[in-house]
């Protein structure tokens, strides 16, 4: 049921066309900001612990998270020159998607959907992203 509440959202957020940027900040917005910026410089231990558990369990070997990350398409992600928070949802069961816009390397526009989950313990982890590839260009 989560899932398809993600997806429903997911094509409600993205199919909108101008997502109105949220100036508060929040604070799963720091997760995001600090797996960026980890998956950037190459952290790939740090990456993998602002993961969820899921993703800790499934990879014990940090590296392998990381290459896994680049050879599935998220090299925009992983290579962003720069991204901004757009809008933001909160769902029933306590699960958040949270819009990211992002120049990549080429210049390129792209939004990510990030849904996270503030698991006990650990704080906000990244549960999945999805990425897509917007019209225009990058400063």
């Amino acid at each position: 049921m989560i899932m398809v509440r993600f997806f429903v959202t997911l094509a409600l957020l993205l199919g909108s066309g101008g997502i109105a940027v949220s100036q508060e900040a929040t604070p799963w917005q720091a997760t995001v900001t600090g797996q960026i910026e980890a998956l950037h410089s190459g952290d790939a231990e740090a990456a993998l612990g602002l993961a969820s558990g899921t993703f800790r369990e499934a990879y014990t070997d940090p590296e392998r998270f990381l290459a896994d990350v680049k050879r599935s398409g998220y090299g925009p992600i992983v290579e962003a020159r720069s991204h901004s928070f757009g809008t933001y949802e909160k769902t029933e069961s306590g699960v958040v998607l949270q819009v990211v816009k992002l120049v990549g390397p080429d210049l390129d526009l792209y939004e990510a959907v990030y849904q996270l989950m503030d698991e006990p313990g650990q704080g906000w982890r990244v549960l999945g992203v999805v990425l897509r590839k917007v019209p225009g260009r990058g400063a």
